[in-house]
């Protein structure tokens, strides 16, 4: 079997062109992942997601523990069988939940009990319980169980929460089952402090991962407190193993990671955008609720290969949209996944001819002349 290794291909200054290799299939790296919180990337099908180009999927370890459970899901033959998606799978631990689910949970030291927001039931996460979920759920990644530092937070929370994080993702690496083509990745915490950030990329290395994440950040920092600490936190963690910043985000922010040296990213955006009506392309973010687009018989972006593009025109789409027809959230959502996935693409191409920092520059330009008018 196929084991879990990380090839670096090419480097253009701190930028990485690399290759995963796992136990359901390789992905090219610089890489982003649909979320498919609980089983289903929304309103896509699996054949479409990877039309896109897409490799690798995330899954989620707290969503899929209340329903359907892990248990059900591995005697179905795991994720992968369960929603028809034969390659790579990521799961994220909880982690965000302890933060995003505040108000619905009891943390202490050993793990984090929550309440269901589905029907009041109680569920108690742990490093153990996590990873053994985790692999129930049979995914190729698998997330240490941490705590995602809110934002904003003082040193000294930052410093409790970052520390509780390493002493999960100790339990976490010891209680992971080790097998061929499957990693598990440490979650680097501490804030927006240089020195948290430090000592968190120490306790990590001391206890070893297949591979490296950089987490809360994107929780309402801003993208200059987000860069200024992926400067200080991406050379402390090992080149030789995969970089993942969790929840990013924006095009903007991915092209300002890579250049600043990760690897693997997974943000909502571009499928919850595409239910609400907004579009990403390369000249910036398009609403088709407006007006302006109702006579407009041009695509959304020309030259982009999903059908959004390829088959309607922009007036269609504001047709679909303030109709209130379900194939206007379908088309946008497989617009925005593509995309991602082109950026991708067109990111691993300029780090292999060594002009990524010249891409990064048109890109923001274009971005920068804002979308075409109406004729």
């Amino acid at each position: 079997m196929t084991a879990f290794r990380f090839h670096l291909l090419a480097t253009d200054g701190a930028a990485r062109l690399g290759r995963l290799e796992t136990a359901h299939g390789p992905v090219d790296t610089p890489a982003f992942m649909p979320v498919g919180t609980a089983g289903t990337v929304k309103a896509m099908l699996p054949g479409s997601v990877a039309a896109t180009g897409a490799q690798m999927v995330l899954g989620n370890t707290y969503h899929l523990m209340l329903r359907p459970g892990a248990e059900r899901v591995a005697r179905l033959g795991g994720l992968h069988r369960f929603m028809n998606w034969p390659g790579p799978i990521l799961t994220d631990s909880g982690g965000f939940q302890v933060m995003s689910l505040a108000k619905l949970r009891k943390m202490d030291a050993d793990g984090v009990t929550f309440q269901s927001h589905h029907d009041g039931s109680r569920h108690r996460l742990t490093p153990e319980s996590s990873m053994e979920i985790q692999r129930l759920l049979d995914a190729d990644i698998t997330m240490a169980f941490d705590e995602c530092t809110p934002f904003p937070a003082t040193i000294d929370q930052a410093a409790a929460s970052m520390r509780l994080s390493m002493r999960w993702a100790l339990r976490s690496r010891e209680s992971f089952v080790q097998r061929p083509g499957y990693g598990l990745f440490g979650i680097n915490q501490g804030g927006v402090h240089p020195e948290l950030r430090a000592e968190s990329a120490r306790a990590l290395l001391d206890i070893g991962f297949d591979g490296y994440a950089v987490g809360g950040l994107a929780v309402g920092e801003g993208q200059e407190a987000m860069f200024t600490t992926l400067d200080a936190t991406t050379p402390l963690l090992p080149a030789d193993r995969p970089r993942y910043l969790m929840g990013v985000g924006r095009p903007s922010d991915i092209i300002g990671a890579v250049l600043r040296g990760i690897d693997m990213f997974d943000c909502v955006l571009p499928t919850r955008s595409g239910r609400t009506a907004q579009a990403f392309t390369r000249r910036g973010t398009v609403n088709l609720r407006n007006a302006r687009h109702q006579d407009d018989p041009r695509p959304l972006e020309e030259g982009c290969p999903c059908p959004a593009c390829r088959d309607h025109s922009r007036a269609y789409l504001h047709h679909l949209i303030r109709s209130e027809e379900i194939l206007g959230p379908m088309l946008l959502t497989w617009h925005n996944i593509q995309a991602y996935q082109s950026l991708m693409r067109d990111l691993r191409a300029a780090i292999a001819d060594t002009r990524v920092a010249a891409f990064a520059a048109e890109a923001a330009a274009t971005e920068a002349r804002g979308d075409i008018e109406p004729r």
